[in-house]
């Protein structure tokens, strides 16, 4: 490895000898903000791409250029294919989507156990689907066996006391202002334990 001016166009040499050049990018600069999106330290990462902190530290401050080989354990430590190395992030697209639910609002959807209210109903291709639940089962035998989706899910006491069912976990007995989050496909249900129907906040990943 030699020192080499890190915005200079980069060559890569590849497996099959042939020769392709990317955009000028600053390699060290992108490498640290890979590192950094998945919140290692230059240890951690040194450690997955298998080569010394060193030499990793040399390379982000644009004192080495790497070789081919070398470029492989980056790519294969941070879990992306090489050229990735050499993409600048795509600006992210700002959306500027809001909904607001006012007190009493929401779509309603109810079944023997559960009187759900969804939230932000107006709002389509949702990444989380946020709903206010009461929670009328008193027992698990009110339940055709357990509840299970896709993604994860966020629970959050508002009010009385619940008892949060799991598939793995021992029943967990939870009040207001307790939460839990979990894997939705485990499965899972939920029971008032207080004289009144509690209620709470869940929340649950579309992805």
């Amino acid at each position: 490895m030699t020192e080499t001016d890190p915005r200079m166009l980069i060559q890569i040499a590849r497996e099959s000898g042939e020769e392709t050049l990317a955009e000028p990018l600053d390699l060290g600069h992108r490498v640290r903000e890979l590192r950094r999106e998945r919140d290692w330290t230059l240890e951690q990462a040194a450690v997955k791409a298998g080569m010394a902190r060193s030499t990793l530290s040399k390379i982000e401050n644009g004192q080495m250029s790497p070789t081919y080989d070398a470029l492989k354990k980056l790519a294969t430590g941070l879990g992306i294919p090489v050229p990735q190395l050499f993409t600048p992030p795509r600006a992210q697209q700002v959306m500027g989507r809001m909904a607001a639910t006012r007190e009493g609002e929401g779509q309603d959807h109810a079944t023997a156990t559960y009187e759900h209210k969804l939230l932000a109903a107006q709002l389509t291709r949702k990444q989380m689907l946020p709903y206010h639940a009461r929670i009328r089962a008193r027992s698990m035998e009110e339940f055709d066996g357990w509840v299970r989706h896709d993604g994860e899910e966020f629970l959050y006491v508002l009010t009385g006391v619940i008892r949060l069912y799991t598939e793995f976990y021992e029943p967990l007995e939870m009040r207001r202002g307790d939460s839990a989050y979990y894997d939705a496909s485990m499965g899972h249900n939920v029971i008032s334990l207080s004289p009144e129907d509690a209620t709470i906040l869940w929340v649950t990943s579309l992805t």
